[in-house]
């Protein structure tokens, strides 16, 4: 469709967006933008398959042929060894303990889980009646205008409207590992090959966009891949590969002999019930009584030494697979730090200042009145796109949230504090044209016309700037 077709169906416009009441009437008809979950397993069936499952079939099956053995020496003698009666009770309480230890612990380490996943929401920036705010993703419904930059993730499946560089990561999708762009251009009749389309969980790696909003959930191309997916059962951990292996090996053996022995009892002249509880004695010799216990408290002290590294284990098997593993990569911003950075050191004059990076502004201070210095904070306020979210004035600035990246909100912030209202600088300096930053050009270049001739603002590295202006004509 075209964008026209696009704003009338959705009733919205590709300046101003939604209007708050649109929105929130969408969101009443659409649901949450979140993909379903697939079903949980409740809970009485994983308390049963810590009871029942893997080498506790074993101890269950000693346990009932103690009983067993019990019972028929009760109905064939007048006063009956308790043997049998003790050894079947005492591996039933190892059992059950046992399972309600591993239940109960990863109940526990499942809950944690669960709440980190409200803890840090992916967050999306929409216009709305002309208003940038940033919002839940969950919030998003069909029709709002999105903006997205470089390091950002795809909310929900957009039709965009403007592209400045803007490549994205279908990697997750597609397969393909290149970067693919994105402009406002139809350029294939099939959705998933037209550029005009950016999907729902992809990541837009560089250049910046603007779309509406098509679909949310569970009808984006992810949502409905998911739901095709979500019935596919996850695979066995190693340890329980191993712990199956075992059963089969133990009871082969125990079954060979205690049958053996049955009918080498028989053959010795002994009555047939003597002869079962003979096998019976035998099978139940063989099952290691103590290796179920050992496994889980081995298993679980583990796990709660993880816990005070701050490492949870929803499935204690895991920690034997996490044992095996010689490489983790992880993500560092937002998993290691905060991502929040902060504007320290700046360099004018030739000479390295410091800035002030207490809350309450009274640290080092440096020389203000410099035309250097005031050349520095005109560039880091005009080539900058961050912007601080509305109706935060009263708020101490270091505080405030800020819609943009993390290292934009940093000079917005520190240029805020040194020199006063940044929005005002740039409304007198209106931006005419615009090179966003990406991981190709590594700057970004804003023009303003805020005098004859105009001003060019440049913000990079010193050494790809000075490349950068040798190599122009």
């Amino acid at each position: 469709m075209s964008i026209e077709e696009v704003c009338q169906k959705y009733a919205t416009d590709i300046v101003q967006g939604l209007t708050n009441a649109k929105a929130a009437e969408y969101l009443a008809r659409d649901g949450p933008n979140a993909l379903t979950p697939p079903p949980t397993t409740p809970e009485w069936v994983k308390f049963c398959r810590q009871l029942f499952g893997g080498f506790s079939i074993l101890l269950w099956t000693g346990a009932i042929l103690c009983f067993l053995a019990y019972a028929i020496q009760a109905a064939t003698e007048d006063e009956p060894a308790g043997d049998n009666l003790y050894l079947g009770i005492v591996l039933s309480a190892v059992v059950i303990i046992t399972g309600c230890f591993s239940y109960f612990q990863e109940a526990k380490s499942s809950k944690i889980m669960e709440s980190f996943k409200n803890m840090v929401p992916q967050q999306a920036l929409v216009i709305r009646e002309g208003e940038k705010m940033q919002i839940n993703a969950e919030e998003v419904v069909a029709g709002d205008l999105v903006e997205v930059k470089g390091g950002d993730r795809i909310p929900a499946d957009l039709r965009v409207v403007s592209a400045h560089g803007c490549k994205v990561d279908n990697s997750s999708l597609t397969g393909e590992s290149e970067p693919q762009s994105r402009s406002p251009d139809c350029t294939h009749d099939n959705p998933l090959e037209t550029r005009n389309v950016a999907f729902f969980s992809t990541n837009c790696v560089e250049g910046t966009a603007r779309g509406i909003v098509v679909c949310t959930g569970d009808r984006t191309v992810m949502g409905r891949i998911a739901t095709l997916t979500s019935g596919l059962e996850s695979g066995k951990t190693p340890i329980a590969k191993e712990i199956e292996h075992f059963i089969h090996l133990i009871t082969g053996v125990a079954v060979f002999l205690g049958i053996t022995f049955f009918i080498l009892a028989v053959c010795l002249g002994y009555t047939w019930l003597e002869a079962v509880i003979f096998l019976i004695g035998i099978i139940v010799a063989n099952v290691p009584e103590g290796l179920l216990a050992t496994v889980t408290v081995c298993l679980t002290l583990t796990a709660k030494r993880m816990a005070r590294k701050n490492c949870l284990v929803k499935n204690l098997e895991a920690v034997e697979t996490l044992g095996s593993t010689s490489t983790i990569c992880s993500d560092k911003t937002g998993t290691l730090t905060q991502n929040r950075m902060t504007v320290a050191h700046m360099w004018f004059d030739n000479q390295i200042h410091e800035a002030d990076t207490t809350e309450d502004q009274s640290g080092a201070s440096f020389d203000k009145s410099s035309e250097t210095w005031l050349a520095l904070a005109r560039v880091a306020a005009l080539c900058n796109r961050a912007q601080f979210k509305a109706a935060q004035d009263q708020l101490p600035i270091l505080k405030r949230d800020v819609a943009g990246d993390a290292s934009e909100s940093a000079l917005l912030k520190c240029i805020e504090l040194s020199c006063g209202s940044v929005k005002q600088m740039r409304e007198k300096n209106k931006k005419v044209a615009e090179i966003p930053f990406n991981s190709t050009n590594k700057y970004q270049v804003s023009d303003t016309p805020r005098a004859l001739p105009s001003t060019v603002t440049m913000s990079t590295s010193p050494q790809r700037a000075c490349a950068s202006w040798a190599s122009c004509p």
